[in-house]
């Protein structure tokens, strides 16, 4: 949903995401109830917006399971539990956001029992809230008679699991991004589980900083300055290779029209908002010796098109990677995901992550509470 006043459908890939198990359902007979959140509304009935009610995504459903959707004013309470009851086989009923309750987030007994009241089974298909325990995604398994895994869950963790647990080999991952900090775990889990892993993005500056290069005006984390040295020395013990970019594409200020030049890594001039030519040839050579790989964040500022060359450049690398030889592409959610997404390399890639925070967890070896609260098969 677009999160202006309006908040037309304009990214419609959780919606298609969950249409697999819908129409199973659907199929089978099913009486269908969804439920999701948008924004954070943190706890207060929002009528439109960023933060408001489901509404505007009635339309875009009923147009991808073809069939009509009845939405509900609430997602829990008597109105809503006779709504239920009254459905026929078949049909499909959409609950109010649940973030209009304070308690959702918290996994609040109360929500998670009201929400339990309304069906006998529950479907976890929200891989993006996954590593989340609130109600709708743990709490309500306790009220139900079993709980499942959906066709798109079960997916993400075939792929993003598989890559980790059991590759084919060799494994490449490729990490990039703005800051060093918010990837830390997950780099640490790759270098104990990859052949190579590729850094890109403003946190290259930081690593860079760590091996004593002046890294002019370019974005830098001092405070994870040590921990990007250990990080890299942690990689050469392991026997992993480490390939951060040798040239950059630096600007004389952070703006679209900035004048681009790119600058060998020991001759930075103003700040470096894109790996390099040299960079993106050397990074090639990897991929295209990797069987498995896995990409999370952007290696520049792609949202400026004269530094979104090494991102795009990625991006084709890894469409072709499958296309033409059949490796394993894993785009892991987040800014990733919307580059391949604008390239139009969507369906060129194995899998695409519906999920930011649940597919770097997942990535760090961590056990999703969404996934946790399932019913052993």
């Amino acid at each position: 949903l677009d999160k202006s006043d309006e908040v037309p459908v304009t990214d419609d890939t959780r919606l298609r995401a969950i249409v697999p198990s819908a129409k199973y359902l659907l199929d089978k007979n099913a009486k269908l109830i969804l439920c999701s959140h948008f924004g954070r509304p943190k706890g207060e009935i929002i009528e439109k917006g960023k933060n408001g009610r489901l509404t505007p995504a009635v339309s875009h459903l009923e147009t991808l399971l073809g069939t009509k959707v009845v939405k509900a004013d609430d997602c829990m309470g008597p109105e809503v539990e006779k709504m239920a009851a009254d459905m026929e086989p078949g049909t499909v009923l959409l609950l109010e956001n649940t973030r209009f309750y304070a308690g959702e987030t918290k996994n609040d007994p109360e929500l998670s029992a009201g929400l339990g009241a309304l069906a006998d089974y529950f479907v976890m298909d929200a891989f993006g809230t996954a590593h989340r325990a609130h109600s709708s995604t743990a709490g309500v398994t306790e009220h139900m008679k079993m709980s499942a895994a959906g066709y798109l869950l079960d997916k993400e963790l075939k792929y993003l699991k598989g890559a980790v647990d059991s590759p084919t080999r060799p494994l490449c991952a490729i990490v990039g991004g703005a800051k060093v900090s918010t990837k830390i775990p997950v780099i640490e889990s790759l270098i104990e589980k990859c052949d190579t892993v590729l850094i890109g993005g403003g946190m290259i500056f930081t690593f860079y900083k760590a091996m004593g290069y002046d890294v002019g005006e370019s974005l830098i984390e001092e405070d994870m300055v040590e921990l990007a040295g250990k990080l890299m020395k942690q990689a050469e013990e392991k026997g992993v290779k480490m390939l951060l970019p040798s040239d950059v594409v630096c600007a004389d200020k952070f703006d679209k029209d900035a004048e681009a030049t790119t600058c060998a890594i020991d001759s930075i001039k103003g700040m470096g908002l894109d790996i390099g030519p040299q960079s993106i040839a050397e990074f090639k050579a990897v991929i295209d010796a990797s069987e498995t790989i896995v990409w999370n964040g952007p290696m520049g500022v792609f949202e400026f098109p004269k530094f979104a060359v090494g991102t795009f450049a990625v991006a084709d690398m890894l469409a072709d990677a499958t296309s033409s030889r059949g490796a394993i592409t894993i785009i892991g959610g987040g800014d990733s995901v919307a580059a391949v997404n604008t390239a139009g390399l969507g369906p060129k890639m194995s899998h695409i992550s519906t999920g930011g925070g649940a597919s770097l967890e997942l990535l760090e070896g961590k056990v999703l509470p969404g996934v946790a609260a399932l019913t052993d098969a």
